[in-house]
């Protein structure tokens, strides 16, 4: 289990452990020490440093750098550093370290690496100044760059700057940040990895969902067991406009794939002949339409969700009056787990909230960041600003499960809130979402915890994706590619 804290408790954490654990000057040496371990290149060596603790480090480093024999230049963007940070300025240069003043203009482009110690969690806002300037020359160097905690400029919160270094390198301290995965956070990060320092949270962190989380939702199945063993699922969408959503929900059978037992495919009747050659081994259900529209009834509905255990809504199925009474029929009716994803959620958008607390089965609701926009009323800026918090709000208001979908996707209950750290560009293409939508409903259908189950489903399509763009390429890659790699993603944690 990987932790994932937010800046102000790994501020709080820091602050409690030199408090009753450990000397800021040893935590200190040991976050120099572990990052210079990390590194495995070369000089000559540039450290561009700040007047914060991360200058600090930045001074650690390049005083192992010199012990190593490297030839080391120490770029000071002020004459102001930390109480601690300055005995380390202090060592290099009475271990006579070159340390000079950065200015405007200064050409780091001769040195093969060059550590970033500008800024630390603490920054926010538009990066100014000499900063500015020396965000650009890192960038430009053509050296092999290392960021000490968060690459410069970057909100260690939101992964979203103006302006930031592009790292090859991050090497986090004490522990990772949301930072280090929302947003922007892939395109300025090549690799990154997290030196412990002793440092505990001494609150709430979220986690990381990775290989060990994976391996509680998809083990080795028995012998002793059949298809009624791992769930019945039900798949409502599709319209005369959209009628691939609910194919590719199930094309190459995305539920059954990811694990159902039976998988039931609903949509309008009229499109019978449009997505029965696409499903072989699930059951279809078609459904009284009118000119492509679903028109609800009752009794088809409470025959499709007999011995369902997770129904998924709104792939494709628009917001006409049918598919709204058979939401609304569903969240008052269905005992089981129902998920609810693109048109279903814009119907969910004009719902009284407490209706949507009141709900009768368990939610797990899909938004993008518009899409939570609408059901949230908060501006799409801010949701992708403050993705955590607003999931978290969300979730624990109406009781749902919220996976909301990102670079890097944020899963919640409000308590327990997982980050999941999968997926490409690629996958900016119609249809990934209702093939996440397949994944996740058959997931649900054996798993208890939904927290759990929906980052799974939200893993399994991000490293899905992530091989399908391998074999395609990010711009000819299609959500149907996502699919056909779904198999060979679970079958590594059977």
């Amino acid at each position: 289990m990987t932790e994932v804290y937010s800046a102000a408790l790994m501020k709080e954490s820091d602050a409690y452990t030199v408090e009753h654990k450990i000397p800021a000057r040893e935590l200190m040496l040991r976050a120099g020490k572990r990052i210079f371990e990390k590194i495995n290149k070369k000089g000559p060596v540039a450290v561009v440093c700040g007047s914060g603790n991360n200058a600090g480090d930045g001074f650690v480093i390049a005083s192992l750098f010199h012990g190593a024999g490297e030839d080391v230049t120490v770029y000071l963007l002020s004459d102001k550093t930390s109480k601690v940070g300055e005995y380390y300025l202090n060592e290099c240069r009475e271990k006579g370290v070159r340390t000079v003043p950065f200015d405007a203009g200064t050409d780091l482009s001769r040195y093969a690496l060059i550590v970033d110690a500008i800024f630390g969690i603490g920054f926010r806002g538009e990066v100014r100044g000499i900063a500015r300037e020396a965000i650009k020359a890192i960038n430009e160097s053509g050296a092999y760059v290392v960021s000490v905690d968060i690459n410069s400029g970057l909100d260690a919160d939101s992964g979203i700057s103006d302006l930031c270094v592009v790292s090859d390198l991050t090497v986090s301290v004490g522990g990772f940040k949301t930072g280090h995965f929302l947003n922007m956070a892939k395109d300025v990060m090549k690799d990154k990895v997290n030196c412990d320092i002793g440092i505990d949270p001494i609150g709430r962190t979220y986690l990381l969902f990775g290989e060990d989380e994976m391996r509680l939702v998809f083990g080795k199945r028995p012998n002793f067991s059949h298809k009624g063993s791992y769930g019945y699922v039900a798949l409502i969408g599709g319209s005369l406009r959209y009628p691939g959503a609910i194919r590719l929900a199930h094309m190459a059978n995305a539920a059954m794939r990811s694990g159902a037992g039976v998988a039931k495919t609903a949509f309008p009747a009229s499109l019978y002949h449009d997505i029965t050659p696409a499903v072989l081994e699930s059951t279809v259900f078609p459904l009284s339409d009118r000119e492509g529209q679903i028109v609800f009834s009752e009794d088809e509905i409470k025959e499709l969700i007999s011995g369902v255990k997770t129904v998924a809504i709104g792939m494709g199925i628009g917001t006409g009056d049918g598919a709204r009474k058979t939401l609304d029929y569903l969240l008052t009716r269905f005992e089981g787990t129902l998920i609810v994803d693109a048109d279903g959620l814009n119907i969910l958008s004009e719902t009284e909230r407490k209706r949507i607390a009141g709900a009768k089965p368990r939610l797990i609701l899909t938004p993008h960041a518009k899409e939570f926009s609408r059901l949230t009323g908060a501006s799409v800026d801010d949701v992708i600003k403050e993705p955590v918090k607003r999931a978290e709000e969300y979730a624990r208001e109406t009781g749902a499960v919220v996976l909301l979908k990102g670079t890097a996707t944020v899963v919640t209950d409000g308590e327990t809130t997982y980050i999941v750290d999968a997926g490409c560009p690629g996958m900016a293409t119609a249809g990934s979402g209702d093939v996440l939508s397949g994944i996740a409903s058959a997931v649900c259908s054996y798993t208890e915890d939904l927290t759990l189950a929906a980052a799974a489903a939200a893993y399994v399509n991000g490293k899905a994706g992530e091989a399908a763009q391998k074999k395609r390429g990010s711009v000819s890659m299609i959500a149907s590619d996502t699919v056909a790699s779904i198999p060979e993603m679970i079958s590594r944690y059977e």
